[in-house]
């Protein structure tokens, strides 16, 4: 018969203790990573593989869940979740972000940049850091990442080929003010509706049309229930990667380095996606018997800078000039 000492006993007990302590900090250091993204979007699959890379980098310290699809909340939501605790990191667009610091939405204002490599410009300049600094300064989160999202482009069942056609359209728009400002101008509904409700709406005519752009079109398969696709090409839009404060306080410099790093390489691997997947789906959606109308975007341009001034959302012209200037 096996006999137990005290000390044995206070030795057992004391590995027990060891062993839940570490198996509480090792839960603790899941974090969520909340998108309104589908799992088919490289946006999805390249945030899951930095999640591996960084449970490697950090030897299984840290280790990211992937919740896509609104599953933790739409973007209003998901962007009050970093100030909560709901989630640890996001992405989103700026113009929801800017709710806390409205100069980091000037990108949006229509027709800020000529193209892709305008955007990833952008993304390494001054004027990026200083407003992603004004942001966090604002709200203690931190921009680790800046990912191409596509050039944004109507799709309509009623059709219109220059901004007086759209004269009465109800447009399905983000519920953010820079993505207003193109159908405000050209006389249309503006109708914010949650990303994940936009294909019933359009299927069951609440609205007339919406904007995204391709890659996202096909995604969400909004050409099912869309007849035209007008290339307006009015917003170059890209997501920001954002961590909250709670999260890298308990990192150490290290290990935010290691989460940075890996969310930039997930940034760059997506935008390469998408400037391909851009550049095939023209002719795609055209195969697949849908209208695809080229349009004058000088018109609809100086509609819009006519029509909305950025002091009326809460932004500063010269930080569009010289968001503009980048070459």
């Amino acid at each position: 018969m096996k006999r137990f000492t005290l000390s044995g006993i206070a030795a057992a007990i004391l590995i027990s203790a060891a062993t839940l302590a570490s198996s509480a900090s090792f839960a603790q250091t899941k974090l969520k990573w909340a998108h309104v993204y589908e799992t088919s979007e490289p946006y999805h699959k390249w945030a899951v593989w930095a999640g591996e890379e960084l449970k490697k980098r950090t030897n299984g310290k840290y280790e990211i869940q992937v919740f896509p699809a609104s599953s933790l909340g739409k973007e209003t939501e998901i962007n009050q979740g970093l100030q909560l605790g709901t989630v640890d990191m996001i992405y989103t667009g700026a113009s929801f972000a800017a709710r806390s610091f409205p100069r980091l939405a000037v990108s949006y204002y229509p027709f800020t940049f000529r193209d892709a490599d305008h955007v990833i410009k952008y993304s390494k300049s001054d004027v990026f850091r200083e407003l992603t600094e004004g942001y966090k300064k604002a709200t203690g989160n931190t921009v680790t990442a800046l990912t191409y999202y596509g050039v944004r482009h109507a799709t309509s069942n009623k059709l219109f080929k220059n901004c007086d056609e759209m004269k009465g359209l109800k447009m399905r728009v983000p519920d953010a003010p820079a993505y207003t400002a193109l159908p405000r101008a050209c006389g249309a509904n503006p109708t914010p509706i949650a990303f994940a409700e936009v294909y019933l709406a359009l299927q069951n005519g609440t609205v007339d049309a919406q904007e995204n752009p391709l890659p996202t079109i096909e995604a969400k398969k909004f050409f099912e229930v869309q007849k035209h696709i007008i290339l307006t090409g009015h917003i170059a839009d890209a997501l920001l990667t954002i961590i909250a404060p709670s999260t890298l306080a308990k990192m150490s410099p290290a290990e935010q380095k290691a989460l940075a790093d890996v969310t930039q390489e997930a940034a760059e691997k997506v935008t390469q996606e998408i400037r391909k997947r851009e550049g095939e789906l023209v002719d795609e959606f055209k195969k697949k018997g849908i209208n695809v109308v080229t349009v004058d975007r000088n018109d609809f341009q100086q509609r819009v800078l006519k029509a909305i001034e950025f002091k009326s959302m809460g932004l500063e012209k010269s930080d569009w000039d010289r968001v503009t200037a980048i070459k």
